[in-house]
């Protein structure tokens, strides 16, 4: 059984971008994943840098807008958002929030390596809960039951 996971933030540019390529790497083809957000602009360079630093290509990736997702059949939605406010999706769904701050946010003028290490801990800290998430996912699932 295919489970499906929204990842969810405000531009869909950064948290839930890397969220999306960790998600499809760390748990595998029976786990379809997808992100978005409510203001999606475009997939950030800096998250693109150090997804790869992994060997995690997300350069295909492109935001997308909530409305663009179908809400039915979602197994869980994971907001990614701190201080902003996050989207909401409406429906009968598992939710988990993380509240990890925006990479993106703040000083225009930080130096390449500062933005690249603000990426850095907030894609260690997302690789973190998304081995959370799959103990949780294996669980639902229950013991010896196929996927």
């Amino acid at each position: 059984m295919t489970r499906r996971i929204l990842f969810l933030c405000v531009a869909n540019s950064a948290r839930s971008q890397m969220a999306e390529g960790l998600a499809r790497a760390l748990l595998g083809s029976d786990v379809d994943v997808l992100s978005a957000g409510s203001r999606p602009s475009k997939v950030n360079p800096y998250a693109v840098e150090v997804m790869a630093e992994l060997g995690i290509d997300i350069s295909a990736q492109r935001s997308k807008a909530v409305g663009e997702i179908d809400p039915s059949g979602l197994d869980a939605v994971v907001t990614l958002c701190a201080e902003e406010v996050c989207p909401v999706l409406p429906g009968q769904v598992r939710r988990l929030h993380w509240p990890i701050p925006d990479p993106a946010s703040g000083d225009p003028g930080l130096a390449a390596q500062d933005m690249l290490a603000r990426f850095r801990d907030a894609r260690d800290q997302i690789r973190e809960r998304i081995a959370s998430l799959a103990a949780l996912l294996e669980t639902a699932q229950g013991p010896g039951r196929q996927r």
